[in-house]
């Protein structure tokens, strides 16, 4: 579900290919909104590309690796 393509949106993370990043879909939720206003907001998605979203910031995490100085 989450695509990444070097010509669109700057090759940052997007859902299914749209023009909508995993970033964006983060920070609205970030800023107080919930799964269902967003997807009010943006009809195209589904509750799976928001969990989609979700899921791929915590293996981002998951994978983050913080190397003493």
């Amino acid at each position: 579900m989450i695509t990444i393509e070097p010509g669109k949106c700057g090759g940052k993370p997007c859902i299914r290919g749209l023009r909508i990043t995993v970033y964006d879909v983060l920070s609205y939720l970030a800023g107080g909104m919930t799964i269902e206003e967003v997807l009010a907001d943006f009809p195209y998605l589904t509750r799976p590309d928001i969990l989609a979203c979700l899921a791929w910031a915590a293996d981002r995490e998951r994978r983050t690796i913080v190397k003493p100085a």
